[in-house]
């Protein structure tokens, strides 16, 4: 019984021993394909050249800037008591061609605008919160003729350049 017991131990420990090497070598081997498989990605994302379609769309073109004159005067009724706003625009926009198309609507943006103007309540333009409103109501309305009329929308903002309330 003796030799039994003593030919059981070695082996119990030798099978502990490739049991621990076993484990080492399936670390070492899910690292190595963790590895691999990262450089490999990182390596075939980087080698592909970029569509001309994404390159295209991430670059903007050039502002274009197109001053609307003479600048807007609106008058409007607040407590029974007559009211002015004189408000200088500017257009942005990103394509001249489409730019000179939309400049024949002018006057109907012109009475877009003023009608939009003249509808306003003093004491809501008198907070830059609604004065961002505003100007957010004339982009929109710039741009729902743009489309009817051109197409597409051609302007991509309004900017006040000069907001007087009297």
């Amino acid at each position: 019984m003796a030799k039994s017991e003593a030919a059981e131990k070695p082996t119990a420990g030798k099978s502990k021993l490739k049991l621990i090497l076993l484990i080492v070598l399936a670390l070492f081997l899910a690292i190595g394909l963790s590895v691999g498989a990262t450089w490999y990605f990182m390596h075939s994302a980087q080698s592909k050249p970029a569509p001309a379609a994404e390159t295209a769309t991430n670059v903007k073109s050039a502002a274009i800037y197109e001053p609307m004159a003479p600048a807007f005067v609106a008058n409007y009724t607040q407590n029974g008591r007559q009211r002015y706003m004189q408000v200088s625009i500017t257009l942005l926009a990103r394509n001249q061609a489409d730019l000179d198309a939309l400049k024949v609507h002018i006057p109907m943006i012109r009475n877009n605008l003023v009608m939009l103007f003249s509808g306003q309540n003093f004491d809501t333009l008198a907070t830059p919160v609604g004065q961002e409103m505003l100007r957010q109501k004339a982009t929109a309305s710039v741009q729902e003729v743009a489309q009817k009329e051109v197409g597409k929308v051609v302007v991509e903002q309004l900017l006040f350049t000069n907001f007087v309330l009297q």
